[in-house]
């Protein structure tokens, strides 16, 4: 193409008018070609509408007759008309897409009116109960229905309103995975990853109707059979999106699976729109009443060792500590090449630079001003002496998220060391961006989601649960701070709406 488009170029050059016509031809061209992600677009998705009335001109299929064990065709009839017979009802059908006509008649309730993807459906709600106890408290909608034709409902009413969606698609990961044309996809079928894209791609063009584009959140599930695929067909359908993966073990003990890997994580894509980004939620390991930790000031990689282009040249100095542990002076960098014996002496003082104890000349993590600066307010501190090895002193300070915590509250100085740094606690939870790796125990499949569901719904089985936990963290991030948030969720079948 990049050929192409140089031709043109030169065309354009010796032929003005001969140049903008090929171009034309050109654009009009290359935007018939798909880049990136190329799929077949399938379209053979077909929805069972059981509640409806059988009437003339609707698609039908005839339903197995009970407790025969058998599947059922999947043949689409059309019915030519409906008839009384006795206190029942007969309807004539006549099978559609048949070189040669055939016909039959069948009892009205052996009979499954069939919307397939290409027919216009106008969908509707009804009401089939409701349980109300929550008070004032954020209220739940379940629909329940096929997802494609629920989101489609949905887009009359919450179009660009949801802050967030939270999706746990089938991971086509074996044969009875998930149906496709009311049929199990089979795991041989060639066009097995095709028809799962073109399943996805439909419902996502329509979560991204519903999700507000200045400011909302997807967060989709999936495991390691289609989490490539999934990717790129997120950056397709949200080009305009972040879009990060995080990887969550659900299952600890992995699952064992023969000659393979005992497979133990899944991984979550967030795909976060306009002003979106993740949420802090708090440090486990700073808690309200906890002391705020220290750094070592001394580098610890040796790609940061004095000299290196990493290092830089400002960060080597003498720090000049008493024999109390007290800093008395912040020197100057000194060149590279340049010995450190030859820094200035100051009576009563040991002059520590950062080193290890190799001997291994490094740098410290700030450069002399900046370290004076947060000296003066008690941020560096002295701690174990070593006299016998090449940096006599430790040397600690508190980075500028820990300052910055102080300074907003979140924790206090309740007191100094003799050598004058503070000592500060946090009087509320710490708060902390989370890794893209969740190695917690809450968010386990089967504690936080198997088990969890068979004390609430004892008689029920629910296949493949996700922890009630880890779903719950996830979505915090994005709508923690929006009190009137609304969010949506679906997995086969049922729709989830949240106020």
């Amino acid at each position: 193409m990049s050929r192409l488009t140089d031709l043109i170029a030169q065309a354009k050059t010796k032929d003005p008018q001969l140049g903008a016509d090929l171009d034309k031809e050109f654009k009009v061209l290359s935007s018939r070609l798909p880049f990136g992600l190329n799929f077949e677009r399938h379209r053979p998705e077909a929805v069972e509408l059981p509640q409806r009335p059988v009437r003339k001109g609707d698609k039908v299929r005839v339903l197995p007759k009970r407790g025969s064990g058998k599947k059922g065709d999947q043949l689409l009839w059309q019915v030519k008309a409906t008839r009384k017979v006795g206190d029942g009802k007969m309807a004539d059908l006549e099978l559609l897409g048949a070189a040669n006509t055939e016909a039959q008649s069948v009892v009205v309730n052996d009979l499954v009116i069939v919307a397939e993807f290409r027919d216009t459906i106008y969908p509707g709600l009804v009401s089939t109960g409701k349980v109300q106890r929550g008070g004032d408290r954020p209220f739940h909608t379940v629909i329940n229905g096929e997802n494609y034709h629920v989101l489609k409902a949905l887009t009359y009413t919450h179009r660009g309103k949801v802050d967030a969606i939270y999706i746990d698609p089938p991971y086509n990961s074996r044969a009875k995975d998930w149906k496709y044309n009311n049929d199990y996809v089979e795991a041989d079928d060639l066009y097995r990853h095709s028809k799962w894209l073109a399943m996805m791609e439909r419902r996502l063009l329509l979560a991204k109707d519903l999700l507000n584009a200045a400011n909302s959140a997807l967060i989709v599930t999936i495991d390691e059979k289609e989490y490539l695929r999934l990717g790129l067909l997120l950056e397709q359908v949200f080009p305009e999106a972040v879009i990060e993966m995080v990887t969550t073990v659900v299952n600890p003990r992995g699952r064992h699976r023969p000659g393979r890997f005992s497979r133990s994580e899944e991984y979550i894509f967030t795909v976060m729109l306009g002003k979106a980004t993740v949420g802090q939620e708090a440090d486990p390991n700073f808690g309200g009443g906890s002391r705020v930790p220290w750094r070592t000031l001394r580098r610890s990689d040796a790609t940061s060792a004095r000299g290196t282009l990493k290092g830089g040249p400002a960060q080597f100095y003498p720090i000049y500590v008493n024999a109390e542990g007290v800093i008395e002076e912040i020197g100057t960098a000194l060149p590279h090449g340049v010995p450190r014996e030859t820094a200035p002496f100051r009576k009563g003082c040991t002059a520590v630079f950062p080193m290890r104890d190799s001997g291994l000349e490094m740098n410290w993590g700030l450069i002399a001003p900046a370290l004076r600066k947060i000296h003066s307010r008690g941020y560096v501190r002295v701690g174990r002496h070593t006299p016998g090895e090449p940096q006599q002193w430790e040397i600690s300070y508190l980075t500028t998220g820990k300052i910055k915590d102080i300074d907003t509250g979140r924790a206090i100085i309740v007191d100094r060391e003799p050598n004058g740094s503070v000592i500060a606690e946090y009087v509320v939870d710490k708060r902390k961006t989370p890794t893209s790796t969740w190695m917690r125990p809450s968010h386990n499949a089967e504690t936080g989601g198997t088990l969890t569901l068979t004390q609430l719904l004892p008689d029920r089985r629910f296949p493949f649960p996700k922890s009630l936990y880890a779903v719950e963290d996830t979505l915090r991030l994005f709508v923690a701070a929006k009190q009137e948030a609304v969010v949506a969720g679906w997995r086969l079948s049922p729709v989830h709406l949240c106020y």
